[in-house]
């Protein structure tokens, strides 16, 4: 992966922290994006540039397609191509949905489905014309069953899978590859308790009775962006310890 770079969404923490890691070890410059937390970012950064790597750090809401523009216009100036494109960050918020409103939907899907068509939109046009690109989009065993209470989540992680297979038909022929990770129960930190209990007890319910560890994702985001996955793509593959997809 020398001479790559990748942008990661959402990488200040969990999933994303270990993703962004995993392409270092491997040579690939990063791209560490949050919405928040500047000081993680910058930390991760740091964790990345000691594998010999360049790393950068931009901050912004992925689910904000001006800021989205901003940050690949930052990144480009910086490496001048972007060539992997993780689509990482999300958001889980819990509300019934007779008290949803506008507004809270709309944020929801914004952040979880379309900044994937924002990132896509803003990197996958030097993909092309370079020849070469690897796209991951970050789902969910849960969302992808349905969730009570986070409708528009699920909404947005069906969607971010049918995204995935109609980039991978539209762009194969132009080198790039677009696939989909559904992670199962994962361990990491978490802002909010009632999403923690639920992760906790869905490990409990999976046959291998246990949480997966960021790395088990990283590791395979670090195979489908390897010459070894040049022949997978339009695929979501499940990493969950046993439960169903």
């Amino acid at each position: 992966m020398t001479n790559r770079t990748a942008f990661v969404s959402g990488s200040g923490r969990n999933i994303g922290r270990a993703i962004v890691l995993e392409f270092a070890r491997a040579g690939c410059n990063v791209i560490v994006n949050g919405s928040a937390n500047e000081e993680a970012c910058n930390r991760v950064a740091e964790e990345a540039s000691g594998h010999g790597v360049e790393a950068a750090v931009v901050m912004g809401d992925v689910g904000d397609s001006g800021a989205v523009g901003k940050m690949a216009a930052q990144a480009l100036a910086q490496f001048g191509a972007v060539d992997i494109v993780v689509n990482n960050a999300s958001i889980r918020p819990s509300k019934p949905f007779l008290e949803m409103d506008d507004e809270y939907w709309h944020h929801v899907i914004s952040v979880d489905m379309h900044a994937a068509f924002y990132t896509g939109r803003a990197f996958v046009p030097g993909m092309v014309e370079r020849g070469w690109g690897r796209v991951i989009n970050i789902t969910g065993m849960n969302a992808i069953h349905g969730y009570a209470g986070r409708a528009p989540v699920s909404v947005a992680k069906h969607g971010l899978w049918g995204l995935t297979k109609s980039m991978a038909k539209e762009f194969g022929p132009n080198g790039i590859t677009v696939n989909a990770i559904s992670p199962g129960p994962i361990r990491g930190e978490r802002d909010d308790p009632e999403m923690s209990k639920h992760i906790e007890e869905t490990a409990a319910k999976i046959p291998l009775k246990r949480m997966g560890e960021p790395e088990h994702i990283a590791g395979l985001c670090g195979y489908l962006i390897s010459e070894a996955a040049e022949f997978t793509t339009g695929q979501m593959i499940a990493c969950n310890g046993g439960g169903q997809t």
